[in-house]
């Protein structure tokens, strides 16, 4: 009995001593929260600290950001909880089907996502300050409750935006809204370490940042996850309810519990006397949002905005006349924060009820998505629905009918040993939100684009199936080993994905000369399609161990080979054709800078680092127009607004290099820039305009915003035809799906080639007002224009967007190694 009571007095004694060597934000860092931006490797210390000094706190770490700070998350819970803390999340799982068992769970488990956006920097200081309260003021709510806390989604966007602050501000800091701190430069800091918007890109994952949190993210899913964020510095304060439109699959649960946090909130900001608004902006339709994705997982998923973001630094003056310091901003977030927490305890039992139901997915229309394709776009496909646990298998069935996605209408298509993927499993609405044809829209007026349908993205075949499909069959056989054939001719490899092009990109980079074939061919007993990759052993005997050499990178990237007995061919084109042309090892560059998107930028510098995994040159806008260009075979220009940067001279400058055989590739509103200037081959497209009423425009005040959807393109899916003998098209069948972002529109090339057009547009995804609709007719999409010996490529839509649009990738890498390969460089 006395060890008993022993080791109680020392458990008692040891939990004493480390909750008095706990120390608040304040009493670790050594300022006030709101006094500094605290740098990130703070802010790790101090949680450490704090999960050193309580046990009430685990804290962990998930993974690394692209510049190698460490991605983070905290669990926070009463101490019996944080013993059973296994038990927990396991239960939470096994209620929604996702683990095999049945469980009752009653604890509610809340997720705080923080600081998604580098320069809305407000959050990560309230995060520290949160979790302090929760453990010392606001323990009660725990006992019933598990939270979550992300303290930094993005620790690489944040430390550049609090090192540049931290570097020029004034002290005492300046409230002047002119003041050097109140106005960042390009890039900012709201992106990641490649300039992608991570609060896009939860349902797409490019971003490691992204990968690594969802792996955590499915292992726990939580009931409430909140996003926050800072928006002006003239709007106070948002939070939920969201706004129209809410995607359909969103439950009266859902709407309901949006609204009681909403009221928990008013209430704390009433009594203190603080603006706020709601229900007006942030609405709940694409899927790859801090909001959106959760709340499609089950969860009540919301996003809080604070006034600031980049400009407001410590303090900033608002043009309404009063001062908002980030004292104020990160109060009114630990507010929020604290609120949420509370609510959701209070309705811990109705969370986990209504939670479950959610899974239900019985009256869902589409039972099974049935897709066919390029191995390499499936297996794309694959690696995502892993992401995010998404189940799936194989079928045998000899046909599948269903709403077919390429012809818009009933149809049917080949599925023995197509990929199934049903929603007859938790993550069932989830597989509908990504594989709808069409999402239903309620209003119009949304914050993002309106379709994404993945069978377009990925450029698949598919089906919808109102019927479950068996999904017992075996994945295709992929092995690929390839041996040296040292006596033939050389190798052919296909053309259709960009694993291809990633095959491609590792020979040049090792000095092995490839060329391509611009006609169909056949080559012993197998037929092969413009664009085939033909590597002879005649241009590359001065390589040593070249076959070995060859075959090791066809087999690390997955190409299956056909050894070439003779260049002598079977039918079409032989391996000394004029038409098979040696492909230059391009020296690219790509401007960055002021003038450009920095988003664009980041896409194309991602696509090259982490996809291609071939080399470019950035060139900052400030020094571009004195680069001697001579040194680069292609000049890419992300979107971007150009007309105020590309005077007479620049313009002049880049038109002789192009005549000498230089390539422009214009992406998106890069394309402008070349509108109507003289030898580009380019104008606008705008449909006849009827004579305007003398008196003017009557439109209301109020109907003005919605009556101008009328000219507006949201993020629509057409469907374009392609010129499929043209370099730039190799790998492609005669239509595309075009993701397009806006109603910017241009004339079909009276001397160039037309690549990719839309004679009679018709949305088959997304909303399209009916003005927006009458400019795209006859209007181009992808287009090379021929200028001397070079070209400008013309690429209306952007195939780099947010990096999710996989099948408009090989269009950009034609476009830089097929297009106009007329002159090999030595």
């Amino acid at each position: 009995m006395k060890k008993i009571i022993f080791a109680l007095f020392v458990a008692t004694t040891l939990l004493s001593y480390a909750q008095t060597q706990l120390k608040s934000p304040a009493e670790f860092l050594g300022y006030e929260i709101g006094d500094q931006f605290t740098r990130h490797a703070d802010v790790v210390n101090y949680f450490n600290h704090v999960a050193d000094n309580s046990n009430m706190v685990t804290y962990h770490t998930y993974g690394k950001t692209n510049e190698r700070r460490p991605l983070t998350y905290a669990i926070v819970s009463s101490e019996d909880n944080i013993r059973n803390i296994e038990s927990i999340r396991l239960d939470n799982l096994k209620n929604i089907g996702v683990v095999d068992g049945s469980a009752n769970p009653q604890k509610a488990i809340v997720w705080l996502s923080y600081n998604v956006h580098g320069n809305e920097a407000s959050s990560t200081e309230a995060a520290m300050q949160t979790i302090y309260e929760l453990i010392t003021k606001k323990s009660d709510w725990l006992q019933n409750t598990v939270v979550i806390i992300d303290p930094c989604i993005n620790p690489d966007g944040r430390d550049r935006y609090a090192n540049w602050y931290n570097q020029v501000k004034a002290t005492p800091y300046n409230i002047d809204q002119s003041a050097t701190e109140h106005n960042e430069p390009w890039p900012g800091g709201r992106p990641n370490h490649y300039l992608f918007d991570l609060n896009r890109d939860w349902a797409w994952a490019t971003q490691v940042e992204s990968a690594q949190r969802l792996k955590i993210y499915n292992t726990w899913m939580p009931h409430v996850h909140v996003d926050f964020h800072e928006q002006g510095i003239n709007e106070p304060y948002y939070f939920a309810p969201a706004a129209e439109p809410f995607h359909e699959i969103i439950t009266p649960w859902q709407r309901d519990f949006q609204t009681q946090i909403g009221k928990n909130h008013a209430r704390y900001f009433d009594a203190e006397g603080w603006l706020f608004f709601t229900r007006e902006r942030f609405d709940l339709l694409y899927p790859s949002y801090g909001d959106t994705y959760p709340t499609f997982m089950g969860a009540i998923g919301m996003t809080y905005e604070q006034a600031g973001h980049g400009r407001a630094g410590l303090g900033i003056q608002t043009d309404e006349g009063y001062v908002l310091t980030l004292k104020d901003r990160a109060l009114h977030h630990t507010t929020t924060g604290l609120s949420t927490v509370e609510i959701s305890s209070k309705n811990a039992e109705k969370l986990n009820a209504e939670f479950k139901k959610f899974f239900n997915n019985d009256n869902l229309k589409y039972k099974s998505y049935v897709l066919n394709g390029s191995a390499d776009n499936m297996e794309a496909l694959i690696n995502l629905l892993d992401k995010h646990d998404i189940k799936y298998g194989y079928t045998n069935a000899a046909k599948v009918s269903g709403f077919d996605f390429r012809a818009n209408k009933q149809g049917s298509i080949n599925a023995n040993g197509a990929l199934v993927v049903s929603t007859n499993q938790p993550k069932g609405k989830m597989v509908k939100v990504l594989f709808e044809p069409d999402a239903k829209l309620s209003d119009p007026l949304t914050y993002d684009i309106t379709a994404w349908s993945v069978p377009h993205a990925y450029g698949l075949e598919a089906i919808a199936t109102t019927s479950l499909i068996p999904a017992n069959g075996n994945k295709k056989s992929n092995t690929i080993n390839n041996t040296s054939n040292p006596s033939g001719a050389g190798y052919i490899s296909k053309w259709n994905s960009l694993d291809d092009a990633a095959f491609m990109a590792d020979l040049l980079k090792n000095d092995i000369k490839v060329r391509f074939s611009e006609k169909d061919f056949s080559n012993g007993s197998q037929n092969f399609k413009k664009g085939s990759l033909i590597i002879t052993k005649s241009d590359n005997r001065t390589i040593k161990n070249y076959d070995k050499i060859v075959i090791e990178i066809a087999n690390k990237h997955k190409r299956k080979l056909h050894t070439a007995p003779s260049s002598f061919a079977t039918s079409g084109v032989d391996f000394g054709s004029p038409d098979v042309k040696l492909i230059n090892n391009q020296r690219i560059a790509v401007l960055k800078g002021n003038y450009t998107s920095s988003l664009s930028y980041g896409e194309i510098w991602y696509f090259f680092e982490q996809q291609l995994k071939f080399p470019i040159t950035s060139i900052d806008t400030d020094y571009f127009k004195r680069t001697d260009l001579d040194k680069y075979d292609v000049l890419i220009m992300p979107n971007g607004y150009y007309n105020g940067y590309l005077d007479k001279g620049a313009l002049e400058k880049l038109t002789k290099w192009i005549r000498n055989g230089g390539k422009v590739i214009a992406l998106a509103n890069a394309v402008n820039a070349f509108s109507g200037k003289d030898g580009f081959d380019l104008k606008t497209n705008k449909p006849d305009e009827e004579e305007k009423d003398s008196i003017g425009n009557l439109i209301p005040y109020d109907q003005r915003e919605r009556t101008s959807v009328k000219d507006f393109i949201t993020g629509s899916i057409f469907k374009t035809k392609v010129d499929t003998s043209h370099p730039m098209a190799f790998g492609y069948s005669d239509s595309y799906f075009s993701l397009k972002l806006g109603s910017s529109s241009y004339k079909f090339l009276q001397d160039g080639y037309n690549i990719a057009y839309i004679k009679n547009p018709t949305s088959v995804s997304g909303f399209a007002g009916e003005d927006a609709l009458k400019s795209l007719n006859n209007s181009l999409v992808f287009g090379e224009a021929r200028l001397g010996s070079g070209s400008v490529i013309y690429m209306v839509d952007n195939p780099l967007f947010r990096s999710f649009w996989e099948n408009g990738k090989l269009f950009f890498v034609n476009a830089i190694f097929f297009v106009n390969n007329n002159k090999f460089r030595i």
